[in-house]
């Protein structure tokens, strides 16, 4: 036991090091597969592809959570406002809800969970098979050939969905607070636009583009330096899974309280 102890500091600091070591390739993997976007004639076929793969399997589930989320959070809203008196107010709640935090947070999820799995478990097998030494063999950086157009894929339709989980979740939340609760439409609709800004969908559409890239560039980078074995490229994608939501999380809370430093809240 004593020599567990005394032997704690070395292992918490080579634990450590490893994470920093881990982080840095990370945000070399990021930024290197980001270096060479002007070439778009070498990535542009395989950016299609990963887009329609990506938008083929997040699509639906999607949908299927994006209106609970709006009908949960209608209903929640509608009922505590009833007892306030302040019925009208619930289409500004959910609205706003659903614009600022939930639909970027919504879609980064799902490509990380959906798009993301499948890319590290992708790159997890080029990487057991030797593709990627082959690659570099040949003269082709992996990187530019293979994280680039996933990084873009991923940022582009991170957007589209965040427009879905908005579009979608509205619904579900007008249909709950409005058919259900016998909420006017007129007042749900005056309200939604009561407490947002132009900026508000702006930075959405930001933090979604900018969750898709870190999505896609953990992914990548869990499947390049996976373990060998499928073993490995199963730890792999959860581990990916797990560390996107972290950063995705503390990059969401880092984007909003800037932006309500620099852009106050319409009262």
């Amino acid at each position: 036991m004593a020599s567990i102890l005394g032997r704690a500091p070395e292992l918490v600091g080579r634990r450590l090091g490893r994470a920093a070591d881990e982080t840095g390739l990370l945000f070399v993997t990021l930024l290197e597969g980001l270096r060479r976007t002007w070439d778009f004639k070498t990535w542009w076929g395989e950016f299609i592809d990963q887009c329609w793969f990506i938008a083929r399997v997040t699509s639906v589930p999607v949908l299927l959570i994006a209106i609970p989320l709006g009908a949960t959070i209608s209903l929640q809203a509608g009922d505590i406002a009833r007892q306030l008196g302040a019925q009208s107010g619930t289409g500004a709640l959910v609205v706003a809800n659903m614009i600022t935090q939930v639909a970027p947070l919504a879609s980064a999820l799902l490509i990380s969970g959906a798009g993301g799995s499948a890319i590290t478990s992708d790159m997890g097998a080029r990487h057991i098979r030797d593709e990627l030494a082959a690659l570099e063999v040949m003269g082709v950086n992996p990187l530019h050939r293979l994280v680039t157009p996933r990084l873009w894929a991923a940022s582009t339709v991170a957007v589209l969905l965040c427009s879905v989980v908005i579009l979608s979740g509205t619904m579900g939340g007008y249909y709950f607070n409005v058919v259900q609760q016998g909420v006017s439409p007129g007042a749900f609709f005056d309200g939604a636009t009561s407490l947002l800004q132009f900026s508000d969908l702006v930075v959405t559409l930001l933090k979604a583009w900018i969750f898709g890239f870190i999505a896609a560039a953990v992914a990548c980078y869990a499947g390049m330096n996976c373990a060998l074995g499928p073993v490995g490229v199963g730890r792999a994608v959860n581990k990916a899974v797990v560390v996107t939501s972290i950063l995705v999380f503390a990059a969401n809370y880092v984007i909003t309280m800037l932006y309500q430093v620099l852009v106050p809240p319409r009262l």
